[in-house]
């Protein structure tokens, strides 16, 4: 049974991973976007491609991953995305002080990845019932 790809659930997927709350992407969207607009948004299983670009690049995350979520693929672009982009980062912290700063990253990072485990025993577990069945 092939599942299919719902982009709008990896928008979602991905903007809480990088803890990117509704109101910030539809503000970084432009004046036309609100909170309730991004929520209907994330709803829908296909997403017209200019305005997936424009998603893609407002946090900073590559438009196929949102295009062809697989778990393996996330890792590695949440990953870097934390590792080598600061403007993602800056949706997420808006402090001065340096070391609260890094404290502050570095606890995200563990949320993140905790919630990125959770998510794959998941996968995994909904994969063996389809497996069994």
């Amino acid at each position: 049974m092939e599942q299919k790809i719902h982009q709008g659930r990896n928008v979602k997927r991905f903007r809480e991973m990088l803890g990117i709350k509704q109101e910030a992407l539809a503000y970084d969207l432009g004046e036309d976007w609100n909170q309730k607009k991004i929520s209907i948004l994330e709803q829908k299983e296909v997403i017209e491609d200019n305005l997936l670009k424009q998603i893609s690049n407002s946090m900073k995350i590559p438009l196929e991953a949102f295009q062809n979520f697989d778990e393996e693929q996330a890792v590695n672009v949440i990953a870097n995305t934390f590792n080598t982009n600061d403007n993602a980062i800056g949706l997420i912290v808006k402090n001065n002080n340096p070391i609260e700063k890094i404290i502050q990253l570095h606890e995200e990072k563990i949320a993140l990845y905790e919630r990125m485990l959770k998510e794959k025993d998941e996968m995994m577990s909904m994969l063996e019932k389809l497996i069994i069945k």
